[in-house]
């Protein structure tokens, strides 16, 4: 502070803004910090470094200061840059473009760390945080609004083909669970048990639901009496329980929030046709919500779910070139009903077996929005499920008529169903706010100051382009419900994209090894347990699905593990 006088006519503000980024350069909370060339800056810095260069030396001059008043102005600029400690930024301060892209420095770079980048991500964002539990996640009011619109969204296409919601109950008894002995075999190692209540010690353990197919069976065997009863089709959304080894918030928890759906029919072919329907359901909400897209087909015997006959997933590619199972879908035929007793009088009057479904989608849904779309800045939300599709920003917000803009603005999206904010916190400044909600992921950014309501506009930025248009006032509701859509077909092309040159054809182990690298691979197989088994120990890579079109399969394909004859095509990859 010695390098600039009191009596100095912008001493008042410079000394209001280097406490301030001192403050936050000490607690390193701020959004604006950014790496560039792997040193830490502030991203505030050169914004308010020459600001105060434009301002000062604007007010110094209208007031008659002198040559000297001009010297301090300079002395305070080389003392931000000192307190920034970045010797780089003198180049933007003095006026020097620098095209390297900027990144927030709490958040680690995809390329060095792609499992610290997506922890990162998820926390510096709000959307989660570690419970006292082990293995258990709470998800925060911003992560919770996004559950919230895959629920919303999922929740009415699960009503337009004919389900209805249900609540069951979380506890199940050891005797139920033991009915199916395929099932129960397949998730002893991760269930966790009540074996007291209060000071009682419990005659029977209880099971705190690991999926509910055991008590949708007891109920079913209850109601069903006859084929005038079915089908009987119910969803209900609920937590579950799992006793993971590993975990990782969103993508596998101990306990983690989905729906589930379990469906009995009359016939196998109204099984198989709902099986089906569902998988089509889980496709259109990741394409048409959350602009993901997703390669659809059956899961080989290994893979299913543990009592099914058949199991059918949608396989979604992260940008690590991992896949992430995001939802599945089962043909259970009448292996429940005739281990829980779900029985029907047919309409020859014959007592027969139900045929049953079940299908589900959980939490993994918001990670695997967050690798698909996410980027070194942050958060990439696709408009459809984005809890603020729309933030507005005041820009010199304490001058007449620019908060009464912004909230006239704000007004008018919001009575055309847009879900929008405005920000006009006077604590923070444009800059920081501009990163922070850039860093949340919010698909567009409005800006509205004197200068644009004087010309009757409104500064756009696109988070999935960050390209910056004027955007007139005149029928603005209806230029932003275009641009979001448009920003959701931006974001599903760049992901297919993706996608689609990270997915590669082997015919050999050597081809296979390569592939799995860095995405997806399509190889023929010969449909034995033992490729797939050599396959993951080798490789670590395991069969996702098995596309319903098979037409590339040629007749003299060689399985490309063992080099019998294929019997299918199925794409191998490593997995979340």
């Amino acid at each position: 502070m010695s390098i600039m006088r009191k009596n100095c006519c912008c001493y008042s503000v410079c000394r209001e803004r280097v406490l301030r980024l001192k403050s936050a350069r000490r607690e390193r909370r701020h959004p604006g910090f950014q790496m560039r060339g792997g040193k830490r800056r502030n991203a505030e810095t050169p914004t308010v470094a020459s600001d105060i260069g434009r301002r000062g030396g604007a007010f110094c001059a209208k007031q008659g200061g002198t040559a000297k008043h001009m010297a301090f102005v300079h002395a305070w600029t080389k003392a931000l840059l000192r307190i920034a400690n970045d010797s780089d930024l003198e180049g933007i301060i003095m006026g020097k473009k620098d095209n390297k892209q900027e990144f927030v420095a709490q958040i680690t770079p995809r390329s060095e760390d792609f499992s610290q980048w997506y922890t990162d991500v998820i926390l510096k964002t709000d959307l989660v945080d570690y419970a006292p539990v082990r293995g258990c996640m709470v998800m925060k009011p911003y992560g919770y609004a996004i559950w919230e619109r895959i629920q919303q969204e999922m929740d009415r296409r699960f009503k337009e083909t004919g389900h209805e919601n249900v609540a069951m109950p979380m506890l199940i008894p050891e005797s139920l669970l033991l009915k199916e002995a395929e099932h129960v075999e397949g998730f002893a190692p991760e269930v966790a048990w009540v074996t007291q209540g209060g000071t009682e010690t419990l005659q029977e353990r209880l099971a705190i639901r690991p999926t509910s197919e055991t008590i949708f069976c007891t109920m079913y065997a209850k109601w069903v009496q006859s084929w005038r009863d079915l089908p009987m089709k119910y969803n209900q959304w609920c937590s579950v329980m799992r006793w993971e080894k590993t975990t990782r918030p969103f993508l596998r928890t101990s306990e983690f929030w989905w729906q589930e759906g379990h469906t009995i029919h009359e016939t196998a072919e109204e099984a198989q046709e709902e099986t089906i329907t569902m998988l089509n359901v889980y496709r259109q909400v990741a394409e048409d919500v959350l602009a993901m897209p997703v390669i659809c087909g059956r899961k080989s015997d290994k893979e299913k779910f543990a009592g099914a006959q058949a199991t059918y997933s949608i396989e979604a590619m992260m940008q690590d070139g991992k896949a992430l199972q995001a939802g599945t879908s089962h043909n259970f035929g009448t292996n429940f009903s005739e281990a829980y007793g779900i029985q029907f009088l047919s309409r020859d009057g014959k007592l027969e077996y139900a045929q049953e479904t079940s299908w589900g989608t959980s939490t993994r849904l918001i990670g695997a929005i967050v690798m698909t779309h996410g980027d070194e800045r942050g958060l990439k939300l696709p408009p459809r499920v984005a809890p603020i599709q729309v933030v507005i920003l005041p820009i010199a917000q304490h001058k007449p008529g620019v908060l009464e803009a912004a909230a006239a603005l704000r007004d008018t999206l919001a009575q055309a169903g847009i879900r929008v904010k405005m920000d006009d916190r006077d604590t923070y400044s444009a800059g920081w706010k501009f990163n922070e909600w850039e860093m949340k992921g919010v698909p567009l950014r409005l800006e509205i100051g004197p200068r644009d309501i004087e010309n009757g506009t409104v500064m756009s930025m696109r988070r999935d382009t960050l390209e910056k248009t004027a955007l007139s006032l005149e029928n603005i509701a209806d230029t932003v419900k275009k641009t979001l859509d448009d920003i959701h077909a931006t974001m599903l092309a760049q992901a297919q994209a993706f996608m689609e040159s990270h997915i590669s054809n082997a015919s050999n182990m050597e081809e296979l090894e390569k592939g799995v690298q860095d995405g997806f691979v399509l190889a023929p197989w010969c449909e034995e347990r033992a490729c797939e088994d050599l396959i993951k120990e080798k490789f670590n890579a395991t069969t996702r699905n098995m596309p319903f079109d098979q037409s590339a399969l040629r007749q003299d394909a060689k399985c490309v593990c063992c080099g019998k004859l294929a019997k299918k095509l199925i794409y191998f990859a490593k997995a979340y």
